[in-house]
């Protein structure tokens, strides 16, 4: 298709120039003029990133093509600020600490600014409404409705603009001060570059070839017809790792690109380099893949059975990290209980969901310095990684961490950062890979599935007298950190009560599915789900307050942990205090959906368990005490 000319007038100047038919306008903004404020999140319209304005009219520029930008007049994040001092809104999205990671904020900015222009005078409920198109992963919202209220305020007269005055802490006293982010100004304004936002001089631009299948054997792969295209200048397999290919947070069983056979579907395979993201995605289609597909297993209960599928040789059981802890003997702490309760728990796998996608830059520097930049959360164990994989010694080796747009540890994991290096090795020219969502929700860590059987005894008071945990955690193809979140699911089990009978096996399993990372509180919250849902219904059974079944088992300053950590200060009974004061609590036991405390006691009963847990006493005498 022939290609268009392009006359609009762009943040009050007027611009004409040439554009590819099948470009968006946010790929205009983005690669022909530069305006990287205007982000990508999504590309489907849903995050709100890439909002501008279209001859006044809010507009979602990933959804717009170029053609209609022809003749319009557009305005994207970096009109806002005037001759370089940000808009009054800007400013209250810094005075009121609206920006976190940043990403969101440039369309966030946008969408507040036609809520303001709208209607000058608009209320909470209709700023939410207004902002509704606009995703943020960081905040939770408060203060972003916060400063555009205060900006509304600012602008009406009702506040004055010196709300916007830096506040100095008193005697260089910064803990516990309100201090803002340094780097908030240049989040608001659009102006901090990501890595997806960074060029360089005869950049190339890299696609990823990825697995159609769960768990096949890689028979032959073929890129000669890729190779040969025009304006394609490099082609990688795991063929051109010249050192040991492999990494992870624990066990480095990951290769840069799938090497001998495949493990997940979405695995990378191949990656290619070329002049334009467009060619790059044709060679893909040139490389030819003969798959040979195996017998894949999805349930980790099903990969720990005999004869299951096995997908790492050092691993013929699958199981990636087991930690068990024993303190004390459950069987007597079992037997000396008046009430076992035991239920099964399960948790889902989840997409961290930062706003940004993974993105990267390589190159090798004038010295021949393998250079990476990327959001790496974890960069110095990345370089220790990275000079083993292209056998360089470490002093050959730089990461640089570009701006973070959201990690929640999802980008602690060196997923693609390789394969930069190995097509900046080969080219020996900066190359850029910018992550689709699809492709970032397909290839990149989840947080652990887990299924959890908790089995706890108590006496009739509410005390704690044994709890045996076996927690089965999905950790997918490859280790990354699931040891890590095992052993942070063992060590927080038990939570924060005294517990003299313990048992707790925590185990992660290797799968067929995505791959299982880090994501915050990994393994505790798995954990503590099960053991806190769990008191919940002992507190049931035993006709007790929740609040109080937690401080009978307290433990207090002094206590010892069951990894035998010894705690001088202990503040859980400082925090239900807090908690069952601000949440206004009806002290009682818990009670079904439907009914209420004066229910049971009119009618003389006590509700089942809601959750079905399995109840069992000893004998029948002391079944009667506590039924």
């Amino acid at each position: 298709m022939p290609e268009l000319r392009i006359e609009a007038t762009i943040n009050g100047r007027k611009v004409a120039r040439p554009a590819k038919p099948h470009l968006r306008l946010l790929d205009f903004l983005r690669d022909d003029l530069e305006l990287t404020g205007t982000k990508e999140g999504c590309g489907a319209g849903e995050c709100g990133t890439c909002s501008v304005f279209v001859d006044g009219v809010l507009m979602k520029s990933c959804l717009v093509p170029v053609a209609k930008a022809q003749g319009t007049r557009i305005e994207t994040v970096e009109a806002l600020a005037n001759s370089g001092e940000l808009s009054i809104l800007q400013k209250a999205f810094h005075k009121a600490g609206a920006s976190q990671c940043g990403y969101c904020i440039p369309g966030m900015v946008m969408a507040a600014t036609a809520a303001i222009r709208s209607n000058p005078f608009a209320g909470r409920e209709e700023i939410k409404e207004r902002l509704g198109g606009n995703i943020c992963r960081c905040t939770g919202y408060q203060k972003i409705i916060d400063a555009v209220e205060m900006a509304r305020d600012v602008q009406n007269g009702k506040l004055s603009a010196s709300v916007f005055a830096e506040d100095e802490p008193e005697d260089g006293a910064f803990i516990g001060a309100n201090v803002r982010r340094i780097d908030a100004p240049s989040k608001v304004a659009g102006a901090l570059k990501y890595a997806g936002d960074m060029v360089m001089p005869h950049m190339l631009h890299v696609q990823v070839l990825r697995s159609p299948h769960a768990h096949a054997r890689v028979v032959s792969i073929d890129v000669s017809e890729a190779e040969a295209m025009d304006g394609v200048e490099g082609v990688i397999t795991s063929a051109d790792v010249p050192g040991e290919d492999g990494f992870g947070v624990f066990v480095h069983d990951q290769p840069i690109m799938a090497r001998g056979k495949v493990r997940y579907i979405g695995e990378a395979v191949a990656a290619v380099a070329a002049e334009d993201v467009l060619t790059a995605k044709r060679a893909l289609a040139k490389i030819k893949v003969v798959y040979e597909p195996l017998p894949a297993v999805f349930d980790p209960d099903e990969a720990m059975q005999p004869g299951a599928p096995v997908l790492h040789d050092y691993a013929p059981d699958n199981i990636t990290k087991h930690i068990p802890i024993r303190v004390g003997d459950v069987t007597k702490g079992f037997a000396a209980s008046e009430l076992i309760v035991e239920q099964t728990y399960s948790t889902q796998a989840i997409e961290h969901a930062y706003l940004e996608p993974e993105a990267g830059l390589g190159y090798v520097d004038a010295d021949g310095v393998v250079t990476i930049i990327s959001p790496s959360q974890n960069i110095t164990h990345h370089r220790e990684m990275l000079s083993k994989i292209i056998a360089q010694p470490i002093s050959k080796v730089r990461f640089i961490m570009s701006p973070v747009g959201g990690g929640f540890g999802g980008k602690e994991d060196m997923i693609y950062q390789g394969m930069l290096a190995l097509l900046a090795m080969k080219t020996r020219r900066p190359v850029r890979l910018v992550f689709t969502r699809e492709e970032s929700i397909i290839s990149t860590a989840k947080r652990h599935p887990s299924r959890t059987t908790l089995k706890m005894g108590l006496s009739k008071d509410g005390r704690i007298r044994a709890f045996e945990m076996r927690m089965i955690s999905d950790g997918g193809a490859y280790g990354m950190s699931t040891e890590g979140v095992m052993r942070k699911a063992a060590i927080l089990a038990a939570g924060p009560y005294a517990i003299a009978n313990v048992k707790i096996d925590t185990y992660g399993i290797y799968t067929n599915n995505t791959p299982s990372g880090a994501f915050r509180s990994f393994g505790a919250l798995q954990a503590q789900f099960a053991t806190e849902s769990h008191l919940d219904i002992c507190a049931e059974k035993l006709g007790l307050d929740p609040f109080e079944i937690r401080r009978i088992n307290a433990m207090r300053d002094g206590a010892t942990t069951h990894t035998k950590q010894k705690l001088k200060s202990v503040s859980i009974l400082r925090a239900l205090e807090a908690a069952e004061k601000a949440s206004d609590w009806e002290k009682g036991a818990p009670v079904s959906r439907g009914e209420t405390r004066s229910d049971h006691a009119t009618q003389g009963i006590r509700p089942p368990c809601a959750l079905g847990a399995r109840f069992e006493a000893p004998a029948a005498a002391e079944r009667s005490e506590v039924a």
